[in-house]
């Protein structure tokens, strides 16, 4: 993020601009929203920057900007549409200390404007840092058809009811007020009429203030294989309403992004071989943050119910009487496959498909090998990579063919996937050659889709 979002209070801020041409007035009537006090500089200004001085939105100056204008101001906008004076005026404004925007000139502006969605006193700020303008005007199109107009009275109606709000306790009885404030009980009395909302924000703060506290509650959420689309609706909800969210070492970056800023965030990553934070420190943290009254999100990758040590969680929260309920996620198996234009099961081919842990807590898992060394089937190899020569040999001695097909996928659904492909009797060799260090899955009797093979292997100059 080269470019830090922020709002900046303007009430009564001295804002500059100079320029009177097509760049100023765009400026211009963004700039008007604000309650700043806004001063154009400019020889020849447009009809419309006239008649906003007699209406008394801004104060015009018909000269060019000079260094004595400078001092209090907070902003200055060169939008002179002049390389020359642009940069000339620019100067004086970093001499006086001023934040400068040149107008079409990201790489000598200090501060960009955003694509605004005004819905006052909610309003949305789009940025793109420069890179493309168009894609800004798109989603704030987008979101100007999904924002009601309504909202932005809502939200007054709301700001000024705050004060009486804070005799509920702080943190979740709040939130959980003002949310059925905005999503239901506040639309509901707006398309009555305005005057109905404050009356039913009274009883709606009367019913919050007399409700017993909610209780702490577990949601063991399925995060996924990693690619923050593949996250359900649901366990972005669950994410959105978590007090405390306790994660996995292979949640991604971008899916934690998701969970609230106010939430606690707990890392219990567990590594096969590596270093692991014991389960029962793992059962014990759900336990205390929902006793506490939380509402505690247990954030696993793939699906919860798959190689996820759920139950032995589940028994500890039930064992204290503790609420809960499970989030189902995309596993890695399915992501996985998808990546390599496969399925996991093919009429003629075979009619079942193993789902395997290539360790468990006593070493390397054992299997039924000699059904799995039999011709056609296929096998999805959870923690598969430190025990590839561990399965490789198992197979073999129950006689599988040393040509039958394995797949390995490292960081399945991510930007950084990964695909190997090779044979049973290649598997360890070629899996040391290609130095993964990313979670990965194992498919065993499973090649690559030829046209996906390619897709992979071809540069991306050659598909240009």
């Amino acid at each position: 993020m080269d470019h830090f979002p922020i709002f900046l209070a303007t009430r009564g801020q001295k804002i500059l601009l100079s320029g009177g041409g097509e760049a100023a007035l765009a400026k211009l009537r963004l700039l008007m929203k604000t309650e700043a006090a806004l001063h154009v500089f400019a020889p020849d200004p447009a009809a419309e920057i006239v008649d906003w001085q007699a209406a008394g939105k801004l104060t015009l100056h018909r000269r060019p900007l000079t260094a004595a204008d400078l001092p209090g101001a907070r902003l200055f906008y060169a939008a002179d549409e002049d390389d020359a004076l642009d940069a000339e005026n620019a100067a004086l404004a970093h001499a006086a200390g001023v934040l400068v925007n040149i107008v079409d000139n990201l790489h000598d502006s200090e501060f960009i404007t955003p694509a605004i969605v005004d819905r006052d006193p909610v309003t949305v700020a789009i940025g793109t840092e420069g890179a493309a303008p168009v894609l800004a005007r798109a989603i704030k199109a987008d979101l100007e058809e999904r924002l009601p107009v309504t909202l932005g009275p809502l939200a007054r109606i709301g700001k000024g009811f705050r004060k009486l709000a804070d005799a509920l306790p702080m943190g979740r009885a709040r939130r959980d007020f003002w949310r059925e404030y905005y999503f239901a009980t506040g639309p509901r009395a707006m398309a009555e009429g305005n005057d109905t909302v404050r009356p039913a924000l009274k009883t709606l703060l009367h019913t919050h203030l007399t409700r017993k506290a909610r209780a702490g509650h577990v949601a063991f959420v399925g995060g996924g294989p990693g690619d923050p689309e593949l996250l359900t609706l649901k366990a972005r909800r669950a994410l959105d309403e978590a007090d405390v969210v306790i994660y996995d070492r292979l949640i991604s970056p971008e899916i934690l992004e998701l969970a609230r800023r106010e939430a606690l965030m707990i890392d219990v990553g567990k590594e096969g071989f590596g270093p692991s934070t014991a389960q029962e420190h793992i059962n014990a943290l759900l336990v205390e943050h929902a006793q506490s009254g939380a509402q505690v999100v247990r954030l696993k990758s793939g699906d919860a119910t798959v190689f996820g040590r759920l139950d032995e969680e589940i028994d500890a929260v039930d064992a204290h009487g503790i609420g809960w309920h499970i989030v189902p996620g995309i596993t890695a198996a399915s992501a996985a496959v998808a990546g390599i234009g496969q399925s996991l099961t093919k009429r003629g081919r075979n009619a079942s498909v193993r789902f395997l842990t290539g360790h468990d807590m006593k070493g390397f898992a054992d299997h039924d090998w000699a059904a799995l060394a039999r011709p056609n089937e296929v096998a999805a190899i959870y923690m598969g990579k430190k025990s590839a020569r561990f399965v490789q040999g198992r197979l073999l001695m129950h006689g599988a063919d040393r040509a039958t097909s394995v797949t390995v996928i490292e960081n399945a659904s991510r930007a950084d996937q990964r695909v190997l492909s090779t044979t049973l009797n290649d598997l360890p060799r070629d899996l040391a050659d290609a130095e993964m260090t990313g979670p990965a899955l194992t498919f065993y009797g499973l090649a690559p889709r030829a046209a996906v093979q390619v897709a992979t292997e071809t540069p991306l100059e050659e598909l240009a």
